[in-house]
């Protein structure tokens, strides 16, 4: 059986595999890139290994960060959240787990929150290489912003727009009664 430490070691091309009790597990190299590249079923057993790694060291936060990615790739938006958030709160100077929660946000185009999680992942880089990552995906996040391609933030009251609906309704209505 893989121990957790075997599984989020850096994978050699061309030997891609883990020996599990169910057999081989293809797993993943780190950092994943392409999520085209890997079939549903090894990424579904791939997040079944992160879950139980999670369990057997609950105190982990590159677990869940490892986690966290792999349901992003899943597309599954909420626990890949829950997985990076949880992972901040256990080592919240993890650069990869603040990193890659700026990263989920700035995938879902919520570019201001991404831009302040980023700017904290720029502080914990550690070294030039985390510098350059989070710099580069802050620079991403700020042309994406005058660019104007992010989903638009609902800060004004809708309150007459409404009531101009309403009122355009009523008088439309006594317009064609009145005929």
């Amino acid at each position: 059986m893989a121990t957790a430490a075997s599984v989020f070691e850096l994978v050699p091309a061309g030997q891609g595999t883990v020996q599990t009790s169910a057999g081989p597990v293809r797993v993943l190299p780190i950092p994943w890139r392409d999520p085209h590249t890997v079939e549903p079923e090894q990424l579904a057993q791939y997040i079944t290994m992160l879950e139980r790694a999670c369990v057997e060291h609950p105190n982990n936060a590159d677990f869940r960060t490892c986690l966290g990615m792999a349901h992003a790739m899943n597309f599954d938006v909420y626990k890949s959240m829950d997985a990076l958030e949880e992972a901040r709160r256990l080592e919240p100077d993890n650069f990869f787990a603040q990193l890659k929660y700026s990263e989920l946000y700035y995938r879902l185009r919520a570019l201001l929150r991404a831009e302040e999680e980023t700017l904290k992942a720029v502080n914990l880089a550690g070294n030039a290489w985390e510098l350059s990552l989070a710099r580069k995906q802050l620079a991403e996040i700020r042309r994406l912003k005058r660019e104007g391609t992010q989903k638009p933030a609902w800060t004004k009251p809708l309150n007459v727009p409404v009531v101009m609906l309403v009122l355009m309704t009523v008088i439309s209505g006594i317009l064609l009664a009145w005929k």
